[in-house]
């Protein structure tokens, strides 16, 4: 049996409570057209993992950085956890504070969903 890589089930993680802030947003926020939320996290993810890399080269970063999961390291799958943890919070608020703009959250869950995508993406490569 083969088992997922840690970094990919990190975003898979990551990218739920997303999809639950999105739609807990369209639906107890503001009234707003529906598609608002949910285009505002595929814009922003879509956007980070795009532009990351070329972003760290003109910042003089260090963009070729390793995933977030290193199997060397055995606690950083526990700090890779905040990740999600902190989207899942974010999903919450909707239900309590209602009929508020949260196009803020929405970008900071992306974003956050963006690094996990790109971790995702560098695991492969880095061979752990």
């Amino acid at each position: 049996m083969n088992r997922l890589e840690p970094n990919l089930l990190l975003a898979i993680s990551t990218g739920l409570p997303l999809l639950l802030l999105t739609l807990t947003s369209a639906v107890y926020g503001e009234p707003a057209p529906m598609w608002r939320y949910p285009f505002l996290a595929g814009l922003y993810t879509a956007m980070f993992v795009v532009l990351h890399r070329p972003l760290s080269k003109l910042m003089r970063m260090d963009p070729d950085r390793p995933p977030m999961i290193d199997m060397r390291a055995p606690t950083s799958a526990l700090w890779a956890a905040i990740f999600p943890a902190v989207v899942t919070v974010l999903a919450v608020v909707p239900f309590f504070l209602r009929g508020w703009d949260y196009g803020l959250l929405v970008v900071i869950a992306s974003v956050l969903f963006g690094y996990t995508v790109r971790s995702a993406m560098k695991a492969p490569k880095a061979g752990l």
